[in-house]
């Protein structure tokens, strides 16, 4: 009888042991207080282009309604309801959620039961921190200097150390999205980040792809990651191209045939200083530059000035694209090296530059790296001289 007792208290003791199974569904258990009956709420996503869509409806009875469903990983939701303004973001994921919305402010509405939701309401608390200390300081720097006590000297002092200290929490507040990632490689909210802040203007993309690459395994083979890796990567693509020939850079080689069939390769033509110039036949204000650049050509091909042009010449309105070219060479008296294979924007060195728009000017120094771009007239000329030293 002993023996079994011991076995009953073994088993009872593994089985609580046993991990809890994962949720495989979501319930919301919504609270609104001092909403009417029948009214309306709204559980809703972002798509792609960041438009809202529906997800589903739940009619509020006796201050209370609900959702059910699932989701195949945590995601940025939105609970709306027809008579509150405003939107609630949440995270949403297969878990038992409780949420109380607040009518007079939906902001100030209480989530709770969702891992993700804490890690969201952790980053958002930080960043209001954040834009409390720049609100702060830059109300300290409006007020006048005789507010500031002190000598006027001493309080020029408070100015500046001020605005130093603006400085500093606007240089955190850019960070904070990256630094957040890094410490919280284990977080889906982090993963939603990412996907938030490489959508921004500016996003230093490589930075996210290495945020990305250091978030843990089981983040990273989630089926929460696999869209967003293939945007990152179109992303860094794009990145690339682009920073391939920001100032400072050693220009691409490239090779391409002339009018009369030859093939010529920037490397094999660069002077002293060269210029690359992106035109076409068709584009008026190419046209209307190359006389210009026909002068400082005249002017300065003698002390090791050399251009090349590259035209972007082949469109769908053009019947004979190769003879609209030569012809514009001949008309304009263009005397340097032209190349071209014809394929309009879709030209192989145009996109090797990433050129979206004609003229298009590259400055190379004797070394073949880019020092400036798109320069033009007096300015074009200053900077040939500049670097032939003249």
């Amino acid at each position: 009888m002993r023996n079994v007792f011991i076995f009953t208290i073994i088993g009872f003791l593994v089985l609580g042991c046993k991990p809890e199974e994962k949720r495989t569904d979501y319930i919301i258990n919504g609270n609104a207080s001092g909403i009417y009956n029948g009214v309306r709420a709204y559980l809703k996503e972002k798509d792609q282009n960041g438009r809202e869509k529906v997800i589903d409806t739940a009619i509020i009875v006796n201050e209370k309604f609900s959702f059910t469903g699932k989701v195949a990983f945590p995601k940025p939701s939105i609970i709306s309801v027809n008579s509150v303004k405003g939107n609630l973001n949440f995270m949403l994921e297969n878990s038992i959620i409780d949420i109380s919305i607040d009518k007079a402010n939906i902001l100030e509405s209480q989530v709770s039961g969702s891992t993700s939701q804490t890690d969201f309401e952790t980053y958002n608390t930080g960043l209001e921190k954040l834009k409390k200390e720049s609100i702060d300081v830059q109300r300290e720097l409006r007020k006048p200097q005789r507010q500031l006590g002190g000598s006027s000297r001493q309080s020029q002092a408070t100015k500046d150390s001020l605005s130093n200290l603006l400085l500093a929490i606007q240089k955190k507040h850019q960070d904070y999205p990256l630094n957040y990632i890094k410490a919280n490689s284990n977080s889906y909210y982090s993963l939603s980040l990412i996907e938030q802040e490489i959508n921004k203007k500016n996003a230093n993309i490589k930075d996210y792809q290495e945020a990305f690459n250091n978030l843990n395994s089981e983040l990273k083979s989630s089926s929460a990651a696999t869209n967003l890796k293939l945007d990152l990567h179109n992303l860094m693509l794009a990145f690339e191209s682009k920073t391939r020939v920001d100032i400072g850079k050693t220009a691409p080689n490239f090779e391409a045939p002339t009018p009369e069939g030859n093939i010529v390769s920037l490397n094999a033509i660069k002077g002293k200083v060269t210029i690359i110039d992106f035109w076409a036949a068709w584009c008026g204000p190419c046209r209307r530059e190359n006389p210009n650049v026909v002068k400082i050509y005249e002017k300065y091909h003698s002390q090791g000035l050399e251009i090349i042009g590259v035209s972007l010449d082949g469109t769908r309105s053009q019947k004979d694209p190769k003879q609209a070219w030569v012809n514009a060479i001949e008309k304009d008296k263009l005397p340097w090296t032209h190349v071209s294979n014809l394929q309009y924007f879709r030209e192989p060195i145009a996109q090797l530059y990433n050129i979206n728009a004609i003229p298009a000017v590259f400055i190379l120094d004797a070394e073949g790296k880019i020092v400036a771009k798109n320069l033009r007239g007096n300015a074009l000329d200053a900077k040939v001289k500049e670097l032939l030293n003249l």
